[in-house]
Parts: C-alpha cells; sequence; structure tokens
C-alpha cells in the first residue's frame, strides 16, 4: 500500500495528494482520491476505504475537511 498524504484544503477547497513520493493532484472529494489510487493500480479502493484507511494520513483536517 502506498504512503497518502491528504494535505490541508486550499482557498479552494481542493486538497493536494500524495502518493509515495510523487504529487499526484489536487482533490476535491473522497471520490477524487479512490480514482488516484485507482490509476496507481489499486482497483478495489472505494471512497469509503479512503476516509476510514489507516495508511492515509490526513493533514488540516480529517475526511470531512474540504474547504480552508
Amino acid at each position: 500500500m502506498p504512503d497518502v498524504i491528504v494535505y490541508p484544503p486550499a482557498d479552494d477547497g481542493g486538497r493536494r495528494i500524495r502518493l509515495g513520493s510523487q504529487f499526484v493532484g489536487m482533490a476535491y472529494t473522497l471520490l477524487d482520491i479512490a480514482e488516484f489510487l485507482r490509476r496507481a493500480g489499486l482497483d478495489d479502493v472505494e471512497p469509503e476505504d479512503v476516509a476510514a484507511a489507516d495508511w492515509v494520513e490526513w493533514r488540516g483536517g480529517g475526511p470531512g475537511a474540504w474547504e480552508h
């Protein structure tokens, strides 16, 4: 499982996402994060999995924090 870091919300509510040592994009919902993980080869990841996973590090608020 790659290390996943979700950074604090930006002014527009998006959160930068890092998988391992690489930034993969800006997420605006849990679905976006799940899609980044699917693109990285984790086919069976759902938004609920992202919210509950202990391998996701949430900075600046948990899975419900999307506004700055």
